[in-house]
């Protein structure tokens, strides 16, 4: 019996994963306010306010999974985050699909040593706090749900600090200013991975109350941006630290920059997944380094 699905999003981790799935002959139907998503035979594409619980209801109706990708604007996180999140996960309830949520390491604010799924979430800034918060009221629900935990993201259609900071830079020969430390060790998710993790999520019955970590790969920024340059056959980068002020003058121009404080100006200390749960129980490993960065580079 053909499965059907429905994403909730339309960005570069929501599209792949409905080409993963679409691609297996599985149904999708992806939600968002755009109507976006890719071409494909087997995914449906609809206009609709994920926010809009009555809605989604109706979309949700025969789907074997509800996984969202959805979120609103960095900067506007603390204020309409709750607002979405409750919703899906009222729809998820009313409905009784089961519901993977894609999510970051946020939740977990600053840790020693490598970051297990089992970790308590203990941040305390505001984007923190929403991500541990809407996990705690999904898990405490009763509805049959999961956390695909991703890292930052680096490859092709990303939204990261390194997609924005140095890929763009490195490939130009230019100068890239980089607001955290340039030679400490920093776990990294590709997309592909990401999507490859929550169709995983979706095949797998042991994944349900818990949170999975999307795997990764652990580079500095300058290792990461040196191995870019390899690939693109461009010269050696050129990195700086951006500093404080940096960031203010970059805040003027839009709000995403002022939210960087929080997430990014850390102390030198390494920032390191532990993803092999994630590789054990569901099969999934991380892409090699060098196809991503082609990948994005292609893309480029």
């Amino acid at each position: 019996m053909q499965r059907f699905h429905v994403i909730t999003g339309a960005g570069a981790t929501a599209s792949r994963t409905a080409r993963l799935l679409a691609d297996d002959g599985e149904r999708v139907r992806m939600v968002s306010r755009k109507g976006a998503g890719p071409e494909h035979p087997l995914i449906e594409r609809v206009a609709a306010d994920a926010s809009d619980t009555a809605r989604l209801v109706e979309l949700l109706d025969g789907a074997d999974h509800l996984i969202n990708c959805a979120a609103p604007a960095y900067h506007l996180w603390p204020a309409e985050f709750p607002a979405l999140a409750a919703s899906l996960l009222e729809a998820a309830r009313r409905t009784g699909t089961p519901y993977v949520m894609l999510g970051n390491l946020y939740g977990y604010g600053l840790v020693e040593g490598p970051i297990t799924p089992d970790l308590p979430l203990r941040a305390k800034g505001p984007k923190g706090r929403v991500r541990a918060d809407i996990w705690e009221s999904a898990a405490a629900s009763g509805a049959q749900v999961t956390e695909v935990r991703a890292a930052q993201f680096y490859g092709a259609g990303v939204v990261s600090v390194f997609s924005l900071m140095v890929q763009p830079q490195v490939l130009a020969g230019a100068l890239a200013l980089v607001p955290q430390p340039l030679d400490v060790p920093h776990s990294y998710s590709a997309v592909g991975d990401t999507a490859r993790t929550l169709v995983a999520a979706t095949r797998d019955e042991r994944v349900w109350g818990r949170a999975w970590h999307v795997p990764t790969v652990t580079h500095s920024v300058r290792e990461l941006a040196t191995r870019l340059a390899e690939v693109a056959g461009v010269p050696e980068p050129r990195l700086d630290l951006m500093n404080d002020r940096d960031i203010a003058l970059l805040a003027l121009t839009d709000a995403f920059w002022s939210e960087l404080n929080e997430v990014l100006v850390k102390p030198g200390r390494p920032f390191v997944v532990d993803y092999s749960e994630t590789e054990e129980v569901l099969g999934v490993k991380p892409s090699p380094v060098e196809d991503v960065l082609a990948e994005a580079v292609h893309a480029s």
